[in-house]
């Protein structure tokens, strides 16, 4: 059986791109979607916001993508 998980994690980028930049390349080349923290005010720069209002199976696979996709710009 799936577990539903909810809530937001915010967290910080380990790369030098905007959040903004991050999460439109993650979206393009991951096919995964995150907020990035400047949606929430300049302060939210360097961050990006993840919603894990999903199952735990679909969250390890989006976890599993941004780690290669970080993986990649090291």
């Amino acid at each position: 059986r799936y577990r539903l998980v909810t809530g937001v994690q915010t967290c910080a980028l380990p790369i030098c791109m905007t959040s903004e930049e991050f999460a439109n390349r993650l979206l393009s080349e991951e096919k995964v979607a995150v907020i990035p923290g400047t949606a929430f005010g300049e302060c939210g720069e360097g961050f990006i916001r993840i919603s894990y209002a999903y199952y735990i199976e679909e969250l390890k696979t989006a976890f599993d993508k941004i780690e290669s996709f970080i993986s990649r710009l090291a």
